[in-house]
């Protein structure tokens, strides 16, 4: 099969990145190896993390047309109540983590309604489920991708001019020989604050699998998980207490503290502040990642709140999810751990009124798509990242660091992004890293392999560091990066030039600018501060 423009990964950066060369007029395939595209947002269950200014600017407009979307369809298909149908930044979830937390399913419907005409009219084409199992190249140039179905194996080879990489841990990187890293890299090498003395390409951020539940009445304990027990006594070193319990270290201090939870609260949806650069908001888990707040809708509509389980009790920090030759295992053991973690919560967890255990709460993989009741897909926090014409580093963006000077100001600007760097504790047994960051540009030379020709990042893989990768990780930011990898691929078969040549040409640059600023894509900040 051929095409234009060849989208690895159906992510929320694949998505954008399908979206803006489609807009721009050229034929896409897309595959996507789980039954849902989107994702973090979808496939992983987690809801957006976003910056203070989010409802202003500092997204992309097709961002922001994703999240109206949303809006959109619980006023058009929820029985919302009327207050509620009438704010105009309706957080269907009322999580504190996000200004717009909601179900899954909805942002599924919405992205799958933005690709609809173009998969009518067949200058998009999805396969799906499929995943990348090998690549073919020719000197600098990748030549072609073979994909597999997840569940016939059967497999497809697929050819395009340009291949954007838009899978979740940077698959094609060793697919194709195309240089890349990962885990922690050195001082030595990033004169970094954050960084250690040595490289450590194994220490990666801890994945977890997410899920739902409910709180209804009944017993709605299910089977007690197979390694239950190792992981109800596991405890890190540095976490205070054992993992399955309320005490935890806060990100930004490291001091352990205790998170309590409330099934349920009373509380006015309406009246939720979500706003990271206040609180990271996790104080509370239930309404943490809250996504279905029942107050929002008509009496009796939902039995329950809908509570996303995305807490620091979940973090797999046993071992890597790839380049290791059991990463199956690591999978499967951060399933157990999802799983264990819902068991304590059902039949030991301390109780406010003194008692053990809520067996009320359900899991609600229904609304997640899943037949095990956790997400389809494990959240990776990070990937394999390609070394880039241009790595961001931590003192390009660090409050620390730069100060009032704010983050370097990239002249090769393709977006914008704002969040903490905030890196999850990790495999290799550090915790929380959380620094204070300045809303930062999106570099092209970070989009441009240093010497493959065809291939470009459109997620998680692009040319940042394991500390910068902490706030280019984020959903906003990945659908700008796929957004400005699409377009850079439509651009350059328009003009004939490659990705490298874009960069270093200042013509052809300020161009390419235009182009994206048109497509609503913001090239750079107003005056604010980060935090």
């Amino acid at each position: 099969m051929h095409t234009e423009v060849l989208v690895i990964g159906g992510g929320l950066g694949g998505v954008a990145a399908a979206l803006s060369a489609l807009r721009a007029g050229r034929d896409v395939v897309m595959t996507e190896e789980y039954d849902w595209i989107g994702g973090q947002l979808t496939s992983q269950a987690v809801p957006p993390d976003e910056h203070t200014w989010v409802e202003q600017f500092g997204v992309t407009a097709s961002y922001r047309s994703l999240r109206d979307g949303i809006r959109d369809y619980y006023r058009r298909h929820y029985p919302l109540t009327e207050s509620s149908r009438a704010a105009p930044e309706l957080n269907p979830g009322a999580g504190y983590v996000s200004k717009l937390c909601s179900e899954p399913r909805v942002a599924v419907a919405v992205m799958e309604a933005l690709l609809a005409p173009y998969r009518a009219s067949r200058q998009l084409r999805i396969l799906q489920p499929y995943r990348p199992v090998d690549a073919t190249t020719d000197g600098d140039h990748v030549t072609s991708v073979t994909v597999a179905h997840r569940d016939t194996g059967d497999q497809l080879t697929l050819t395009a001019p340009y291949i954007l990489d838009a899978t979740e841990t940077g698959e094609l990187l060793p697919l194709t020989g195309t240089e890349y890293v990962t885990g922690f890299e050195s001082q030595a090498d990033t004169q970094e604050p954050s960084a250690p003395a040595t490289a450590q390409p194994l220490n990666m951020q801890a994945v977890s699998y997410c899920f739902a539940v409910d709180h209804v009445d009944g017993d709605q304990v299910g089977d007690k998980p197979a390694n239950y027990a190792f992981w109800r006594n596991y405890q890190p070193p540095f976490w205070g207490d054992r993992m399955l319990s309320w005490n935890a270290p806060d990100p930004r201090t490291l001091q352990t503290s205790r998170r309590t939870f409330t099934p349920n609260p009373d509380d006015d949806p309406l009246a939720v502040v979500a706003d990271q650069r206040r609180t990271g908001g996790d104080t509370n888990l239930w309404t943490f990642r809250r996504i279905a707040a029942r107050r929002h809708f008509r009496p009796g509509a939902y039995a329950s709140d809908i509570c996303l389980v995305n807490w620091p009790m979940i973090d797999y920090l046993e071992g890597n999810v790839f380049d290791v030759p059991d990463a199956e295992r690591h999978l499967q053991g951060a399933k157990e751990l999802s799983q264990s973690v819902l068991y304590w919560l059902q039949t030991e967890a301390p109780r406010p009124d003194g008692g053990t255990g809520f067996p009320g709460l359900r899991l609600r993989g229904d609304l997640l798509g899943s037949a095990d009741g956790l997400a389809q897909a494990p959240y990776i926090r990070e990937s394999r990242r390609i070394l880039a014409e241009y790595t961001v580093v931590e003192q390009d963006l660090s409050v620390a660091v730069r100060g009032a000077a704010g983050a370097v100001e990239y002249g090769d600007s393709v977006g914008i992004g704002m969040y903490r760097i905030d890196l999850h504790p990790s495999t290799g047994g550090d915790n929380y890293i959380d620094v204070a960051s300045s809303p930062f540009r999106i570099p092209l030379g970070a989009l441009i392999p240093r010497r493959v020709e065809n291939l470009l990042p459109a997620s998680k893989n692009l040319g940042t560091t394991h500390i910068t990768n902490g706030c280019y990780r984020l959903h906003p930011v990945e659908w700008n990066i796929g957004e400005a990898a699409g377009l850079l691929a439509a651009f350059c078969l328009d003009r004939g030039v490659s990705p490298h040549a874009v960069r270093a040409t200042p013509a052809l640059l300020s161009d390419f600018q235009a182009r994206l600023v048109a497509q609503g894509v913001e090239l750079s900040w107003p005056a604010i501060s980060g935090y």
